[in-house]
């Protein structure tokens, strides 16, 4: 090699090795990036066989005002699915239990279709149904080992409590077209958090109302 094409090469390397060492350029932070990021690809639904011995169905905060046309058309929305679900579990004998938000009683019930029947109602407060309340007792007192969880919000009752529930040791399954909140967005996230966020994701399954078998 002759001194020329030494000092070539010698440049290129040098040249290589400071990309190498400069930080990656991006913005600096992710609001100033938001508009450029890409919604990584849905997570794959999964079909489901529970046990009706061990498994309950939770039906949160599906009540008016939080669940109506005017208020949460996506929730009104759900409530097909929801009864689908309740349906099911009543025919198998897996328990059912209820939770209402703020001021809200079981006649505020969003649907008379899906009602709840003396002593499944839980009293509580906040987005994580466990907190709190008497839910994590009832549910091991009926040895309960996995929940179904559906409701609204979304982002605030089914990620709380399907959260609580896996930190506490049970498994979660959430059923897409179960679960509702004010956006599409909204429930994108949920979604993903579920099928991604560590420890959850590995107690998780994401799945359908028709994909679920008592």
């Amino acid at each position: 090699m002759n001194s020329r094409g030494f000092v070539l090469c010698t440049v290129a390397a040098a040249g290589a090795l400071a990309m190498l060492a400069a930080p990656s350029v991006r913005a600096a932070d992710v609001i100033a990036e938001w508009d450029g990021i890409k919604a990584p690809p849905a997570p794959e639904l999964q079909p489901v066989t529970v046990d009706p011995k061990t498994t309950a169905l939770l039906i949160l905060d599906v009540n008016k005002p939080a669940c109506a046309p005017e208020r949460r058309a996506r929730c009104v929305d759900t409530l097909p699915h929801v009864k689908k679900l309740m349906d099911a579990a009543r025919a198998a004998g897996a328990p059912v239990l209820y939770t209402f938000s703020g001021t809200a009683k079981p006649a505020d019930i969003a649907d008379p279709g899906i009602a709840p029947r003396e002593g499944e109602v839980v009293a509580v407060r906040g987005p994580d149904k466990f907190f709190g309340s008497e839910l994590e007792k009832k549910l091991k007192e009926k040895g309960v080992t996995t929940v179904i969880v559906t409701g609204t919000a979304a982002n605030g009752t089914v990620i709380g409590t399907g959260g609580g529930a896996a930190m506490r040791g049970f498994k979660v399954i959430v059923p897409v077209d179960g679960m509702s909140a004010d956006s599409a967005y909204m429930e994108q996230y949920v979604a993903f958090h579920f099928a991604s966020a560590p420890a959850l994701a590995a107690r998780s399954t994401l799945t359908r109302a028709d994909m679920i078998k008592f």
